[in-house]
């Protein structure tokens, strides 16, 4: 196992690399009931649903772990799955199984790009103070995901304010993060996943932690049935043969498909760069073979391909866009540094498949601070930006700023770009924009136009 992923090389062990995994696994577990709640309201079968997250999120997460050696894991994306719900279907009209279709056919873009060297030449293009600003933006964003997953921040009448502590739920998250935050001061190994354990115990007799399901029945087998209607649908006549059907409707077609593609693009890329970026995950040998070596010979080709495959794995279950989680940087916190993390969480996202009760017990006020505290970790990377100065400061604020307030990583860099491009011309330096970054905002704007429109 040492030799297959390499952890002495990478300066952990084994028992390091399972924590990691159990902590991002719990970190993000939550989108094993929350996709199925989402995705049925299209009118999905939830058992189908449920299945296919599980499915999708075990094995892109397994061939993350495998085949690139990195501690990231994949699950549908919350924000795409929205869009697929309330945006593609109830809002433009378009069936389950033709929203399945769109996401199958962005999953063959995601493929082709990869393949192409399109992804890894745009991650190359970013300029090294916005890929401090997204590093340091998407800490703001855990954190900030954390914070307001538990109440501890209330919006009335779309005015933030801090909550009234008056109630169980905000109560644990609050002891949740003060023992996270001690254990980590006092550097005990394992504090994060020691965090959600302690604070799940803890959540039992204050009434939070809810006990009620467990030994329950899952029903595998009629949610195996119900996988039957999802399973290929995104191909069936119902799918991506009524999909074109109509050539009134071709161009609605291609512009939400490319909405799909570019967020879950951008998502992606924005993650591997904010948790990579300072823990060595990609190295800087591994970086350089990026524009010379051909085919899937660094760890960055072999995980933007893992990545790329898993969206058209899910949409053929029965699922929305998989991607690559931030949550992985819980675990990456916890010490995670190569592929066996992946398939720690992998494993842990089958057995979920038959242990949903028990996983379903840990509370969001438990994982929150593991959130919290990898947000405050990542922050550091705001260090490397030069403040001072505008050309940089502007960029990196807006990049940083939009990531967290507008909950999405890919819009957080479309304003970090639109801006870097604005002050370099402001500047008169346009000659210093690498064209993949004059695209990049050209299409971020085309997609705001069409976000409109639909």
């Amino acid at each position: 196992m040492d030799k297959f992923f390499k952890l002495e090389g990478h300066g952990t062990s084994v028992s390091k690399e399972i924590i990691a995994g159990v902590t991002t696994f719990f970190a993000m577990a939550y989108i094993i009931i929350v996709n199925p709640a989402m995705l049925s309201e299209t009118g999905v079968p939830y058992g189908a649903v449920f299945l296919a997250t599980i499915i999708a999120s075990a094995v892109g997460t397994l061939v993350m772990g495998l085949f690139a050696n990195v501690p990231y894991a994949l699950a549908p994306g919350m924000g795409l799955n929205a869009f697929f719900t309330y945006t593609v279907c109830f809002g433009l009209g378009f069936t389950w199984q033709e929203a399945l279709a769109m996401v199958f056919i962005c999953g063959l873009i995601n493929i082709l790009i990869t393949v192409t060297k399109i992804r890894k030449i745009i991650i190359k293009a970013i300029p090294e103070s916005l890929q401090n600003a997204i590093s340091g933006g998407i800490g703001i964003f855990i954190a900030y995901l954390g914070i307001v997953n538990v109440g501890l921040v209330n919006f009335d009448a779309g005015i933030p304010g801090i909550a009234v502590f008056n109630n169980a739920g905000i109560l644990l998250a609050i002891i949740g993060i003060v023992i996270t935050f001690v254990l980590l001061v006092l550097n005990v190994k394992g504090a994060i996943l020691i965090g959600i354990a302690v604070t799940t115990v803890i959540g039992i007799p204050m009434g939070v932690t809810d006990l009620s399901g467990v030994g329950a029945t899952a029903g595998l087998a009629d949610d195996f049935a119900a996988l039957g209607t999802t399973f290929g649908a995104a191909l069936g006549s119902a799918g991506i043969g009524a999909l074109f059907a109509d050539a009134s409707r071709i161009p609605l077609v291609l512009m939400t498909i490319f909405a799909f593609s570019l967020s879950d693009t951008f998502d992606t890329i924005g993650t591997f760069i904010g948790t990579g970026k300072k823990t060595g995950i990609f190295d800087e040998a591994d970086e350089k073979s990026l524009q010379e070596q051909p085919g899937f010979k660094s760890k960055m080709d072999r995980a933007l391909f893992a990545d790329s495959i898993a969206t058209s794995i899910g949409a053929l279950f029965g699922t929305s866009n998989t991607t690559t989680y931030v949550e992985s940087a819980a675990g990456i916190g916890a010490g995670g540094r190569t592929g066996l993390t992946s398939v720690t969480v992998s494993v842990l996202f089958v057995l979920s498949m038959f242990l949903s009760p028990i996983v379903a017990i840990v509370p969001g006020q438990a994982s929150a601070p593991a959130l919290i505290a990898v947000g405050v970790m990542m922050l550091a990377s705001f260090k490397e930006i030069k403040w001072d100065s505008f050309e940089d400061a502007i960029p990196a604020f807006f990049a940083a700023i939009f990531m967290a307030l507008c909950y999405s990583i890919s819009y957080g860099i479309a304003a970090g770009f639109i801006f870097y491009c604005i002050v370099k011309v402001a500047k008169k330096k346009a000659n210093e924009i690498h064209p993949i970054i004059w695209v990049a905002s050209i299409l971020f704007l085309l997609n705001f136009v069409i976000l409109a429109v639909l």
